[in-house]
């Protein structure tokens, strides 16, 4: 059976009643839901929460090679709960997924893989911290210093990281809401990894150095049932200041917005619907599909006002579950680099 054809029995039962993008609108019942003022508990809460029925862990890289070429990196985990509980064995209701990709400026390489919880081909442990599924991995210690290793039929990463900051709370506290109806996740990243590493490609090994970027997210219904998708931007500035904005596309043609400036220093600031905003300038046809691929992107309180543009606009995570997701460039008033992921584009 092919990954994809096991992917999508394995999926089934979430996606019958599914609403939007990728049945996370789907309501709720049964699983447990974020309410406001969380309290973390940490390290626990870098392991899974199955009584949730959505997580991810969610690792971006921007890194360069020795004669200046850049290259892009992702690594993500996601756990997705058919019922919120666990059990020993393939009756398990946790059903484990994963994406791997290189990015360079002219190729886009992806693998995935799939497991069902329960028989010890997934999971997540946090002392020490481990979250693989096959012979994929990201360990350490702890999350502020990790090992991260994926492979697919045609490249392979080992990388090394290392955390220079604190870890950065969305929304308020950690409390992201999604939509003006209410729908929220548990979201909280650390996005000041120092990495260093080898890329296997067809060419051969490439040593690398950057920077990598890890989100942490769960929710039972992150979404409302007619948002059809997203636009995430992570983005790095040449100064140390850091920017997550991300706008949600509902099926009449509005976006909700939410955002998050990081300080140097790891001091945050959030930022409701309508501060940050993002305008498509230049589209690009992939997987038969029209895709922006070049933003301006504004927060006027932070004095923002940049161009993201795709180092590879052919970035398509061409997978069971099909999204655009690759490195950019920003220019403007502040420079730098980042992360772009858009989801729902038919």
């Amino acid at each position: 059976m092919t990954v994809r054809a096991l992917l999508l029995i394995l999926w089934l039962p979430v996606q019958a009643a599914a609403q939007g993008f990728a049945g996370l609108g789907t309501d709720a019942d049964g699983f447990a839901v974020p309410t406001p003022d969380p309290v973390f508990d940490f390290p626990k809460d870098h392991g899974a929460h199955p009584d949730y029925r959505i997580e991810w862990w969610y690792l971006t890289a921007n890194l360069t090679g020795p004669d200046g070429t850049a290259y892009g990196v992702q690594w993500t985990l996601f756990r997705s709960a058919l019922a919120p509980e666990t059990r020993e064995g393939w009756t398990d209701p946790q059903v484990w997924f994963a994406h791997a990709a290189v990015t360079t400026p002219d190729r886009h390489l992806v693998a995935e893989r799939i497991a069902r919880g329960g028989i010890g081909q997934a999971g997540v442990t946090v002392d020490p911290f481990e979250a693989w599924i096959d012979d994929w991995r990201m360990s350490g210690l702890d999350v502020e210093m990790l090992d991260l290793t994926a492979r697919g039929t045609d490249f392979a990463y080992d990388l090394d990281l290392r955390a220079t900051g604190p870890l950065v709370f969305h929304g308020n506290g950690g409390y992201s809401v999604k939509s003006a109806q209410g729908q929220a996740s548990y979201y909280y990243s650390q996005p000041f990894y120092e990495v260093s590493g080898t890329l296997t490609l067809p060419s051969g090994d490439i040593p690398v150095t950057g920077a990598a970027w890890l989100d942490r997210e769960w929710s039972s219904q992150p979404l409302a049932d007619n948002q059809s998708g997203w636009d995430w931007f992570s983005l790095s500035f040449d100064k140390d200041d850091k920017l997550m904005g991300f706008l949600l596309r509902d099926d009449a043609g509005g976006v909700f917005s939410s955002a998050t400036w990081i300080a140097s220093d790891g001091t945050t600031t959030a930022y409701p619907d309508g501060a940050f905003r993002a305008r498509a300038l230049e589209w690009h046809e992939v997987a038969g599909r029209d895709v922006p691929v070049r933003w301006a992107v504004q927060m006027p309180d932070r004095g923002v006002d940049v161009t993201v543009t795709a180092l590879n606009p052919d970035a398509w995570m061409a997978l069971s579950i099909p999204y655009w997701e690759g490195p950019v460039i920003v220019q403007g008033s502040h420079a730098g680099r980042g992360y772009l992921e858009m989801t729902g584009y038919d």
